[in-house]
């Protein structure tokens, strides 16, 4: 009798997750499986010939590629470490004050993440624009040096690293501030009667306690900045000479400009393991057991 009512519950179980998992497979694992096969065959239109891991020595052989991910590479890197340094320094600096400063504080860095990115990427477009920007007027009239931020090659790379920082950092001081608020106090009273200051208290026992947050964000950040296309797509368009060219935007270029699906296809498996490599190992620490 134990056995049917535990088989049952099992079942209602299942039947509940049924619906979210369908999703799942359909939406998640099969377009996963149809990209690592198309990654394999030569696609012209309808007809599809399969050539093996052909599409993947082209791609390994195009410098184009190689700088793209190159690029990548460096987004991640230069956005991840940005967001998670800039983000703790803000929430731990103010998530014991005021409630109404902190929520002004998390209200001010957080308008430009609920606005849409393309729309944030047409008002930098208006700033930065070497013909007819906001800030190349300015210098101009100002009879000072006006310089191509979307132009240079040593520039560009940079100024879209800001822009988007800049765009996506709320979303991170909101959990932050969330994760710090969520410390018991009597943490931090025990600290300061042992004699901790600020710093100390910080360091050594606020950091280590939001480490959760930390690699979530670290990891959302990874898969959002593996998939940068608008700002890319609006300010420079890859340029110039490709310094500013993503895996994204190359996928992009090779799906709808150049119809080659299969070199897009092997681009977005690389992509894919690219994200696995990088998350696996946040996702030991955040689940491994002290």
């Amino acid at each position: 009798m134990q056995m049917k009512n535990s088989l049952k519950e099992n079942i209602t179980g299942y039947l509940f997750i049924a619906p979210q998992l369908l999703l799942f497979l359909v939406f998640v694992v099969y377009p996963i499986i149809e990209g690592v096969r198309l990654s394999l065959f030569q696609i012209n239109y309808q007809q599809e010939t399969f050539i093996g891991f052909e599409n993947y020595q082209r791609l390994f052989a195009d410098p184009v590629f190689l700088k793209s991910t190159l690029n990548t590479v460096v987004f991640v890197v230069c956005i991840v470490a940005l967001t998670v340094v800039f983000a703790l320094f803000v929430a731990s600096a103010v998530f014991d004050k005021n409630a109404k400063y902190v929520s002004f504080i998390r209200g001010s860095y957080y308008i430009p993440v609920m606005v849409s990115m393309v729309v944030m990427s047409m008002v930098w477009s208006f700033l930065l624009n070497p013909a007819n920007g906001l800030i190349p007027y300015a210098a101009r009239e100002l009879e000072m040096v006006s310089v191509n931020f979307l132009g240079d090659k040593s520039l560009v790379l940079p100024v879209i690293i800001f822009i988007t920082f800049a765009t996506n950092v709320g979303q991170a001081i909101i959990l932050y501030i969330a994760s710090m608020i969520g410390v018991p106090k009597d943490v931090f009273e025990a600290a300061e009667i042992d004699g901790a200051n600020r710093m100390t208290i910080i360091f050594k026992i606020l950091i280590p306690l939001v480490k959760p947050t930390t690699i979530y964000i670290i990891i959302m950040n990874i898969i959002a900045v593996l998939k940068i296309f608008v700002v890319i797509q609006l300010l420079t368009g890859g340029g110039p000479n490709n310094a500013s060219t993503t895996l994204m935007y190359y996928l992009y270029n090779n799906a709808f400009k150049y119809n080659q699906l299969g070199i897009a296809s092997a681009v977005g498996v690389i992509m894919f393991l690219i994200t696995l490599f990088l998350s696996i190992p946040q996702l030991r620490i955040m689940f491994k057991k002290d």
